[in-house]
């Protein structure tokens, strides 16, 4: 079973630890089973070569950036502009929201 997490893809985070601290992007993806992030424009390594191949994505070949991923404990969201610890709490229609615990806003 896939643990719970309370950032989604999608949502805008900031780096509060590591090599990247202090930058904001968006989550593309997820990595559950290692419990990593993929933000947006962020932690990009070393250019990878592409050889040139007949049906995929990029026939051409070239140079490729490629994004690694933060641990998620290293991300926070934002909301509003500031950072923010998530909880959950039953919403209208006894649906769980997610909630920025600084102001009680729903996310």
């Amino acid at each position: 079973m896939q643990k719970k997490f309370k950032i989604k893809k999608g949502d805008t985070v900031k780096v509060i630890a590591g090599a990247a601290i202090g930058q904001q992007g968006t989550i593309l993806e997820f990595d559950y089973k290692k419990e990593r992030v993929f933000i947006e424009g962020l932690s990009v390594v070393n250019k990878k070569h592409v050889k040139p191949q007949t049906d995929k994505a990029n026939p051409d070949g070239g140079i490729v950036d490629k994004d690694r991923s933060i641990h998620i404990s290293n991300v926070m969201l934002v909301h509003n502009g500031e950072t923010t610890k998530v909880g959950r709490r039953l919403g209208e229609k006894n649906k769980l929201v997610r909630f920025a615990k600084k102001t009680g806003e729903e996310i």
